[in-house]
């Protein structure tokens, strides 16, 4: 695979690949009791009263992989086009490049763009993307048909694609660069990401970590599955990233998608 000359540094006439960590922020949304997303803007952001957050998916770049983290609510701008496509146009890559999808859980604001909506009926929108999903975390969606948190339309679409890789172990390697475990705390199988390269590990702790505020609180939310156990694990990944110099990825934080230790 091809990777342009920005993912690359010439060092002594040796190329190393940098790994690259690009956010496709969507927005700040506000959103009601029963998931419904409202676009902050100037005009609105004082008078919306549900829960604020931004909704940032995460591309990364390795010299293997281009490797998409959770996918989105879809979001589109006032031509219709999503905002992730035109994030992805800007920087020169195409959907088509795009190698690896990984889903921490399966709430419909981390799942939209990995369908796209046509005449005919449906595709992929990375076509040549491994999806990888937790078998488990698929299994409790289904059984939760009541729950506002799943777009069961997307999710039933989603899971037709022959590129899927059902996951099952509790903790593992994707590939050398990727590993993966199964925490619980949000969802009851949420799954978690490490991604290393050379130097530098990038974690990304979805909606268990979704913000900055979460490390200096030590709350356990209701609004999770398991928020005692989401708060001992965020305990326990602050520490570690600040002995080990993560980058960590935060899918909801209103002003900071990359905070560095």
């Amino acid at each position: 695979m091809e990777l342009t000359e920005k993912f690359l540094r010439v060092i002594n006439n040796t190329e190393l690949c940098v790994m690259q960590i690009i956010p496709l922020k969507e927005g700040n949304f506000s959103t009601n009791k029963t998931k419904d997303f409202t676009l902050l803007t100037e005009e609105n952001k004082d008078l919306l009263k549900g829960i604020k957050m931004s909704v940032t998916p995460f591309l990364v770049v390795t010299e293997k992989d281009i490797i998409l983290l959770d996918a989105g609510i879809g979001w589109k701008n006032e031509i219709g086009n999503t905002v992730i496509s035109e994030i992805l146009e800007k920087e020169n890559i195409r959907p088509d490049q795009v190698t690896k999808i990984l889903l921490s859980h399966l709430h419909k604001d981390h799942i939209e763009t990995t369908i796209t909506r046509t005449e005919k009926g449906f595709e992929a929108t990375y076509p040549n993307a491994q999806i990888y999903i937790q078998e488990r975390e698929l299994a409790f969606a289904l059984e939760n048909r009541s729950s506002h948190s799943f777009d069961f339309d997307t999710l039933e679409k989603l899971i037709q694609f022959e590129n899927i890789v059902w996951m099952n172990e509790d903790k593992g390697s994707i590939t050398e660069e990727i590993s993966f475990e199964v925490v619980g705390g949000h969802t009851p199988f949420m799954q978690v990401f490490w991604i290393r390269e050379g130097y530098k590990t990038i974690f990304y702790g979805a909606d268990n970590l979704p913000q900055e505020s979460y490390l200096k609180y030590h709350l356990a939310y209701k609004s999770d599955f398991d928020g005692r156990k989401a708060m001992d694990l965020r305990i326990r990944w602050a520490k570690e990233a600040a002995e080990k110099k993560w980058k960590v990825l935060l899918y909801h934080d209103l002003e900071k998608a990359v905070l560095e230790f």
